[in-house]
């Protein structure tokens, strides 16, 4: 009889076997959370609501800050790019001189291309641009002189100094200044969004962290008995967590969301801007892959606030 039991009686758990139960009860009770944390979420339609529009506003506009300084600094470059040196002849000078001229300044390096405007192709610009084209009837003579349109190559500030010293050359017009100032005012804006996208994400992280707070102190009795029987801080934790997890998620979709809708109604008055400008820069959006990286910063932050949350207020909680 005794054999008989001790025949019957189970073997214990090799190593291998101990590792796999463990490693499916941890997974089992990650999807438990995940999941228990997403109907706690939809069981309370009206709060989750108020809390993901207000953390998908705080998301959105410094994107969106953001989109739009990176539209302009790319116009400001084709801008750039396409401005050039105006170098005004001296009066009189004759059209083959200019051209000769042109020729000559067309063979450097740190020259891209040479267009030459006589005085009749100045005056008809400035007769259709300016309102004046019938009190320019009385002028006897035209006093506009030729004008090269230089693109430069390199280093623009020496061929100005160049071309200021050249015989035919009467005035020098190389507007820098502006797009210097320019640079300046966008450099600015970007430090502005950079510090007003932290600014809205510590308050996403505050506002999860306090709504997270709240869950913890409407289930501190649920907490204490599981402290009681001794569950341990992580186990605590781990629905807060990812209540955080998916506050941040759903508030991250909801940014895109709001930047879609900004960019429909956006995209008409913005097709005339490229329209102005020939079409020189391209309006774009997120991509696919900075879409994900919104996701993931979102839930990053999500969890970040809800773990800082949960940890304090478990912590004041443990029995001593």
């Amino acid at each position: 009889m005794n054999r008989r039991i001790e025949k019957n009686r189970a073997k214990p758990a090799t190593p291998e076997a101990r590792t796999k139960f463990s490693l499916r009860a941890w997974r089992e009770q990650h999807l438990y959370s995940l999941f228990s944390s997403l109907g706690r979420l939809a069981a309370r339609p009206w709060a989750t609501a108020l809390t993901l529009a207000v953390l998908g506003f705080a998301l959105a506009l410094p994107i969106l800050f953001g989109l739009l300084l990176d539209n302009a600094r790319g116009l400001a470059g084709n801008v750039g790019e396409a401005s050039s040196i105006s170098a005004f002849l001296k009066p009189g000078t004759k059209a083959d001189e200019a051209q000769a001229f042109a020729t000559r300044l067309r063979a450097r390096a740190d020259v891209a291309g040479v267009g030459v405007k006589t005085p009749e192709q100045g005056l008809d610009e400035f007769r259709e641009r300016s309102g004046f084209a019938e009190a320019l009837k009385v002028l006897h003579y035209n006093p506009l002189p030729p004008v090269l349109i230089v693109e430069p190559r390199g280093d623009a500030e020496a061929l100005v100094a160049q071309l200021r010293g050249e015989a035919l050359v009467d005035q020098v017009q190389y507007d820098a200044q502006w797009r210097q100032r320019l640079n300046a005012i966008l450099g600015l804006a970007q430090r502005g969004a950079q510090v007003l996208a932290g600014l809205l994400a510590l308050a996403a992280l505050l506002v999860i962290g306090n709504t997270v707070r709240l869950d913890i102190a409407g289930r501190s009795e649920e907490i204490a008995v599981m402290q009681l029987l001794g569950a341990e801080a992580g186990f605590v934790r781990r629905p807060f967590l990812y209540s955080g997890f998916w506050y941040g998620t759903f508030a991250g979709m909801l940014s895109l969301m709001l930047i879609v809708i900004v960019q429909f109604i956006l995209a008409a008055p913005l097709a005339r801007l490229a329209a102005v400008y020939d079409h020189a820069f391209v309006v774009h959006g997120l991509g696919v892959v900075q879409m994900l990286a919104v996701l993931a910063a979102a839930a990053a932050i999500g969890w970040l606030g809800a773990f800082l949350a949960a940890s304090r207020h478990i912590a004041l909680g443990q029995p001593r």
